[in-house]
């Protein structure tokens, strides 16, 4: 069901780092949405986040904020863990709802989570925002223009050093087993593999390999995948947390060429036709979430068709867990 009005006034829970640069503004900045409550646990931090954003109202407790009349939507931006406490509490409470990535920390939250949305026919967004920037739009207009001809593969490589939290192991919800069993692969790896599935396809079917090899937190430090999509295209990926140096490559070959990017740095996108290159350097806006927020407007107010939902976060999920398994 779509409810479509003129204005839309939404509240966050969880207004930490994540709301604070890449979401938080984007609210503000979006035609038809108001930013009008935050809430966090840390009470004294939320009032300093709407006293610095101009937010008028503050609360101290989720359901407050979830049940207050005045608020049409709730935006969850807490750890992953509780992501399905607080949406089947928003769903209950007939609101729309956007939960920050990942959905949840496994296939099967997902699942109880899309499901009790459409049960309600409310909306449900995930802040799978890559799909909506406008480099990885023009990389699917490549691939739909068969401008590398009949795509063959895509391999991905991720890898960083461990961090100064790692190295002296203080307590990181990141690395925690019970909250990312995946570590930082499900924090990061979800964004591309999400993209992946928006620019190739749904995946058929996926498995992969997990390890920890630092023995630094709990979770896992090192995975290794391999998936096929339903188009019939083959991927393999790695993601290693405990390397001398970050590196991000994915490379889309085709019949006929190559599209080289990045997932996550600041890096041309290439297309590779023949013997002809074409580099292309496509800024990001400054809060990135920006266009994935404006989007959600315009399915709310005029039914355009937005790029991520529960249901493309679920199969996302999906993914995840084989590759970890």
């Amino acid at each position: 069901m779509i409810l479509i009005r003129k204005i839309y006034n939404w509240g966050i829970i969880g207004c930490g780092t994540v709301a604070e640069q890449k979401s938080g503004p984007a609210y503000q900045q979006t035609k038809g949405f108001n930013l009008i409550a935050v809430m966090r646990r840390d009470f004294d931090k939320a009032k300093d986040f709407a006293k610095r954003h101009h937010i008028p109202k503050v609360y101290a407790k989720a359901d407050d904020l979830i049940n207050a009349i005045d608020i049409d939507a709730v935006y969850i931006a807490t750890p992953p863990d509780s992501h399905e406490y607080y949406a089947l509490k928003v769903a209950k409470a007939g609101k729309i709802c956007c939960i920050e990535k990942p959905m949840a920390p496994s296939y099967q939250s997902c699942l109880n989570i899309t499901y009790v949305f459409k049960q309600n026919k409310l909306p449900l967004f995930v802040a799978y925002y890559r799909r909506s920037l406008p480099r990885f739009v023009k990389i699917k207009s490549w691939l739909n223009d068969n401008q590398i001809g009949r795509i063959r593969h895509l391999s991905w490589h991720f890898s960083k050093p461990a961090n100064d939290i790692d190295l002296s192991q203080s307590y990181n919800w990141r690395t925690d087993i019970n909250i990312a069993p995946g570590g930082y692969f499900d924090d990061l790896a979800s964004h591309g593999l999400d993209l992946f599935a928006y620019l190739l396809g749904d995946f058929a079917k996926a498995n992969g390999i997990a390890v920890n090899q630092q023995g630094l937190y709990s979770s896992m430090d090192a995975v290794t995948g391999n998936w096929l999509h339903t188009t019939g295209i083959t991927g393999s990926g790695s993601w290693n947390f405990g390397t001398e140096k970050r590196e991000d490559h994915v490379q889309i070959y085709g019949s006929q060429g190559k599209i080289k990017f990045s997932v996550f740095d600041d890096q041309p996108i290439i297309l590779e036709h023949h013997n002809d290159s074409v580099s292309m350097k496509i800024e990001n806006p400054e809060n990135i979430q920006l266009y994935h927020v404006q989007s959600m407007s315009e399915y709310l107010t005029k039914g355009i068709t937005h790029p991520s939902t529960g249901e493309t976060a679920t199969h996302t999920a999906w993914i995840m867990d084989q590759i970890r398994s």
